[in-house]
C-alpha cells in the first residue's frame, strides 16, 4: 500500500506510520473508509513483511510490540464506545428518576425566587457561624426594596427564613420574581450571607449529549441542572 515504508527505511514504527496515514486524511473526504480496521492492519502488515529489507528484517520483538500496540488502540476505541452507551443509559435513567420531581418544590442556589399569587416565599440562608441577629431584605424584579425584617439569633449552618409576601405596610404584593438577601454582624462587621431559594419544577429535559439532566423551574428563564438541587420537598 502506498505511503507505507518498512521500519528500517523510514525510522518510524509500523503503528506510527498507520497513525501518520490517518492524520493525513483530508477532513472533507466523503467516500471510502475513514478508519483503519483490524483487517487493514493485517493487510498492511503482510505488505510490510513482503517489502522489508532482507538485510534489516523486523525482529520478532518489534513485530509483537506493533501488534500489541494496535490491539491496545483498538481496545481503547471499543471501550470508549461502551462508555458512550453507558453514559446515555445513565442519563436516561436520571431523567426518569427526575420526572418524579415535576410539580414539587426544589431548593436551588441563588437569591432570586418566585412568589405565587396570594402566598409568601421561603429561602435558605447559609451562615458560616452563629449570628446574634440576622436581617432579611426583599427586592422586587426591578431591584426595589419592598420589605425588611429581623429574624433574630441564628446558629451556624442552614437556616430557613419565610417572607409572608407582604410589603412594609402589610399589603400583599403581586406574584412574580423577588430576591431575598440576608445579612448580619460577624466580628463587628456587616456581612452578606449565601441564600438559596425554592422553585417549582415544571418539566424535566435531557442535556445536549453532555450527560446532564435539566429542570425547567417556574419563573426561571433558564433550566437548572439536577446536580445543583440542594433539597427536594415542599417549601
Amino acid at each position: 500500500m502506498a505511503g507505507i515504508n518498512n521500519v528500517g527505511q523510514s525510522g518510524l514504527s509500523y503503528v506510527d506510520q498507520l497513525k501518520s496515514l490517518q492524520d493525513n486524511k483530508k477532513p472533507d473526504e466523503t467516500t471510502g473508509k475513514q478508519d483503519l480496521k483490524q483487517e487493514d492492519f493485517l493487510s498492511l502488515l503482510t505488505k510490510q513483511l513482503s517489502q522489508q529489507d532482507p538485510f534489516k528484517p523486523v525482529s520478532n520483538d518489534q513485530m509483537i510490540a506493533q501488534m500489541a500496540s494496535f490491539a491496545t488502540v483498538d481496545g481503547i476505541g471499543k471501550m470508549n464506545n461502551q462508555f458512550d452507551t453507558l453514559n446515555s443509559s445513565m442519563t436516561s435513567n436520571q431523567a426518569l428518576q427526575a420526572s418524579t420531581l415535576v410539580g414539587r418544590d426544589v431548593l436551588v442556589p441563588g437569591a432570586a425566587g418566585v412568589k405565587p399569587a396570594g402566598e409568601g416565599m421561603s429561602a435558605m440562608v447559609k451562615l458560616p457561624e452563629n449570628v446574634d441577629n440576622m436581617f432579611v431584605r426583599v427586592e422586587n424584579a426591578m431591584g426595589q426594596l419592598v420589605r425588611t425584617f429581623e429574624v433574630g439569633a441564628k446558629p451556624a449552618g442552614d437556616n430557613k427564613v419565610v417572607w409572608d409576601g407582604k410589603d412594609e405596610n402589610g399589603n400583599s404584593l403581586p406574584a412574580g420574581k423577588y430576591k431575598v438577601k440576608a445579612s448580619g454582624l460577624l466580628d463587628g462587621e456587616s456581612k452578606e450571607f449565601e441564600v438559596s431559594t425554592y422553585a417549582n419544577v415544571n418539566s424535566v429535559l435531557l442535556g445536549k449529549g453532555d450527560g446532564n439532566v435539566l429542570l425547567n423551574l417556574a419563573g426561571f428563564e433558564s433550566p437548572v441542572r439536577l446536580a445543583e438541587v440542594l433539597e427536594v420537598g415542599k417549601a
